[in-house]
């Protein structure tokens, strides 16, 4: 196929080449008439401007870099979407930069590869420790924001507020009269796992109830599953379990179905991040809902507003909210809880009372 170029455009467009340039670099000195009919041609022809001539040429592509985890999970996943989404509506391209781990030279080079590309502003929406963020702060020329980092970090940083998460959902649990809680948290190696864990330490803590177990996943389902088995292994079970993501509870919600532990009846579940599918789950999930969407705008606007010369830092909160749905309920005496068990194997030996007459 021939590649279309600026001649064609202005071709069909009916104006010179030069005009059509100035449309593209959305220079000042072009009338809406003049703009309009060159984008419709540009559309017609399915032109693409080449960003890489334009910045050889010296000319300004608006971009932003994204510095990433893996994008397989849903909050990495998320933020991205929410930020490409807001950088586009402000005329803005997003460079992304997945990194496989969480050292400094891994987001060195990431940021040289981001810096190589000319952007003009960078989020980090990666887990790093106070001396990385602040390292990887000073070396970069560009106006930063980063997007998982603790408190303690003097860099500028918009983070969901995990205190916040963490006491809604206790308070929540605690309302319901649930007193023996467990509590799976993310890796330790996490930042934000880590917040969420003290969150929900120093809440039980005001309320003074010591948490009946703690055990560490890796945000997956599987590790959801394998840690569940091990906080249900003994009797008597916890009376609910605060999970630090909604993928992990679904983990938790599988191995409770294998052990036969009803949930809400005998277990409240309350996840963390409100993903797309967790409405979904069996039952439906309680769980701490992120805005990411909020979260992108407000980072993008931020960022492209900042001159490169600030130092000053900015610590930004962004809130959080509890949803309430069906893997939560109020806490059972335990002979009504024996008698529901009772009735669920009346009901089973029916049902094989029944297929068997069937066959």
């Amino acid at each position: 196929m021939k590649t279309i170029t600026l001649y064609d455009v202005a071709r069909v467009a009916g104006v010179s080449y030069q005009t059509v340039s100035r449309v593209i670099n959305q220079a000042a000195h072009v009338s809406p008439r003049t703009r309009d009919k060159v984008q419709a041609a540009m559309q017609e022809l399915n032109y693409v401007p080449n960003r890489g001539a334009q910045q050889l040429a010296g000319k300004a592509t608006r971009a932003l870099g994204l510095l990433t985890t893996d994008l397989a999970l849903h909050a990495p996943s998320q933020i991205a979407s929410a930020v490409k989404r807001r950088a586009g509506e402000v005329g803005f391209s997003v460079l992304i930069s997945m990194v496989e781990s969480h050292d400094w030279q891994a987001c060195l080079t990431a940021l040289q590869e981001l810096q190589a590309q000319r952007v003009e502003g960078l989020l980090v929406s990666v887990p790093l420790e106070r001396e990385v963020a602040e390292a990887l702060a000073a070396a970069a020329p560009m106006p930063v924001l980063f997007l998982d980092v603790g408190n303690d970090a003097q860099v500028n940083s918009l983070v969901f507020d995990a205190e916040q998460g963490a006491r809604l959902g206790v308070e929540h649990l605690l309302t319901l009269g649930h007193r023996h809680i467990a509590l799976l948290a993310g890796p330790q190696t996490s930042v934000s796992a880590r917040a969420r864990l003290s969150g929900w330490q120093r809440a039980l803590q005001q309320a003074g109830i010591e948490p009946g177990a703690v055990a560490f996943g890796d945000w997956s389902a599987a590790s959801g599953y394998e840690k569940a088995h091990a906080l249900l292994n003994e009797k008597p079970y916890p009376d609910a379990v605060l999970v630090a993501n909604d993928q992990m509870a679904l983990g938790v919600l599988r191995a409770c179905a294998e052990k036969g532990i009803r949930v809400p009846g005998q277990l409240s579940v309350i996840g963390y991040d409100d993903t797309t599918d967790s409405a979904w789950f069996t039952p439906p999930l309680t769980t701490i809902r992120q805005q990411f969407k909020e979260a992108g705008r407000r980072s993008v606007d931020w960022l492209i507003a900042q001159p490169a010369a600030d130092s000053t830092s900015r610590q930004m909160r962004q809130s959080v909210e509890l949803i309430v749905r069906g893997s939560t309920a109020a806490k059972q005496p335990e002979a009504l809880q024996d008698d529901d068990l009772a009735q669920c194997l009346q009901e089973l030996a029916a049902r094989v009372a029944r297929r068997s007459t069937d066959l």
